[in-house]
């Protein structure tokens, strides 16, 4: 299970160690082979373990080609994914194209969705933090989502 967030820090080869918590999980579930993609409604990448990741495209290749916004999102997501594996000081090395996509540059947020993580530039992340809260703040959910029964 990947939660929580933490801060990281991008050397100048493009390489990013993983935190321990994280680390710990992806050696136990994947022996330390993941996925990197780009997220195509935020400006982050998304880190699958690999077994994950194979569930997701299992489920993308799925869909129907014929549909032009199927194959759009096969297009982005599958063309985009990249094999990355740690190296044994836990870190990653994250494709130049990639890092691009995203902003990346020294400061990193990653923050754990279950599945994945996704991996965002520190100035970005606190932008659309602000953004974020202002909307929730402002009570501006999405009409129709149904969050009864959970309680934050």
């Amino acid at each position: 299970m990947l939660r929580g967030i933490n801060s990281a820090t991008l050397d100048g080869k493009g390489r990013m160690s993983l935190p321990a918590r994280f680390r710990d999980s992806v050696l136990l579930s994947a022996e330390g082979r993941l996925v990197a993609t780009i997220d195509v409604r935020e400006k982050c990448l998304l880190l699958y373990p690999l077994p994950e990741w194979e569930i997701v495209q299992r489920k993308l290749e799925g869909l129907s080609n014929i549909g032009s916004r199927a194959r759009l999102l096969q297009r982005l997501l599958i063309g985009h994914a990249t094999d990355l594996e740690l190296d044994g000081n836990g870190r990653l090395l994250l494709p130049q194209m990639l890092r691009s996509f995203a902003d990346l540059d020294k400061k990193l947020v990653l923050v754990g969705q279950g599945n994945k993580i996704e991996i965002w530039s520190d100035s970005l992340w606190q932008a659309r933090m602000g953004d974020w809260l202002s909307d929730v703040s402002s009570e501006q959910l999405a009409d129709g989502d149904d969050f009864s029964g959970l309680s934050v």
